[in-house]
């Protein structure tokens, strides 16, 4: 029990710092200081309909993106597939899948994507088109591990591969994932932290970056056509840490009722809160609701919803889905799906 006051105790002066340092720091956001901004996008529907909140909940295969850790409570294998269709046309996707390996703990791998439609190259002297086409997207390749170290104490790593790219132009890197969870002994109360996306820095490279120059053009008959490399300026990952606390409110063999409430401090934005709320019935029907960003400066997303159902009642096929909306403001909203496979 001492224990669990000890741990309950940090994460509440964790909250009440952050809290302190989000009032002072207030004059800068640090907005737009970090490439490859599409890893900090929630992964699965359940998570994003909870607002975010599912560091320390991290029960299904959306864990590899939110706490690698919660994949060692996962008794069985899992495939999890999920789209969003992000701002401005925006599609972005994720497949993963986790395996159990008994004592030697669970594997996970994961892959995402973040595409758009092909656009028109346009310049100064053709406003309406050159007639080629550019293609931008980003991808993410993950392996995830995770083990069970006590019977309450599990902990993940994954591993990244990152690369982004812009008609002929490329960056990629490398990053690492690092979570904990803790099951206390008050009222199953857990504990959940995560670091993500600690790595490398991303540059630009490609052969549009390639230039011919004359280094003296006021001299006649030298080599006008001196190859340059233009050097992109290198931006580091958008490093984030998460910390959160998830328990039963109520539970029945009939009704569930799960709250959680997850503390972020990112490097390119100000601290924030997300609030979820998950209700089960039967654990078959789910209807979700959370608040994302709370306290954050000049965030546009807000209120989320969801539902979700257990298929395996009326197909006898182990399938799950769910099913977020979420609010951006001025942006509208983005709406998910996913699709989760017991195997």
């Amino acid at each position: 029990m001492t224990k669990n006051i000890f741990y309950l105790s940090l994460l509440l002066l964790y909250f009440q710092t952050t809290g302190i340092h989000a009032q002072f720091d207030t004059d800068v956001s640090k907005v737009g200081i970090t490439a490859a901004p599409f890893l900090t996008i929630g992964v699965g529907a359940r998570a994003t309909s909870m607002g975010g909140a599912f560091v320390a909940t991290a029960s299904d295969a959306s864990a590899l993106f939110w706490n690698p850790s919660g994949i060692a409570r996962i008794p069985h294998a899992e495939g999890i597939f999920s789209h969003i269709n992000w701002i401005a046309d925006i599609n972005y996707d994720f497949i993963g899948f986790l395996l159990p390996a008994g004592r030697l703990g669970t594997f996970g791998a994961s892959i995402t994507t973040l595409s758009m439609d092909d656009m028109m190259v346009r310049t100064e002297t053709e406003p309406q088109g050159t007639g080629e086409y550019f293609h931008s997207g980003d991808l993410c390749l993950a392996l995830s591990y995770a083990v069970n170290l006590t019977d309450r104490f599990s902990i993940g790593f994954t591993g990244k591969y990152i690369r982004q790219q812009i008609w002929k132009e490329t960056a990629q890197a490398m990053a690492l994932d690092i979570g904990t969870l803790f099951t206390t002994n008050f009222h199953g109360m857990r504990i959940g932290a995560a670091l993500t996306n600690f790595g490398s820095e991303m540059k630009m490279t490609g052969e549009d970056l390639v230039h011919y120059i004359d280094l003296d053009d006021q001299k006649l008959g030298n080599n006008d056509k001196i190859f340059a490399q233009l050097n992109t300026d290198s931006w580091p990952l958008p490093l984030n840490f998460q910390v959160g606390i998830a328990m039963e409110l109520m539970q029945t063999s009939l009704h569930r009722v799960t709250f959680a409430i997850d503390a972020m401090q990112p490097t390119d934005n100000t601290e924030s809160l997300n609030l979820g709320l998950e209700y089960g019935l039967r654990e078959w029907f789910f209807l979700r609701a959370g608040y994302r960003n709370l306290f954050m400066r000049d965030s546009e997303e807000g209120l989320t919803l969801g539902v979700g159902a257990s298929l395996k009642h009326i197909t006898r096929i182990p399938l799950r889905f769910d099913y977020a909306f979420a609010d951006f403001g001025r942006l509208q909203n983005i709406q998910c799906i996913t699709l989760a496979l017991e195997l």
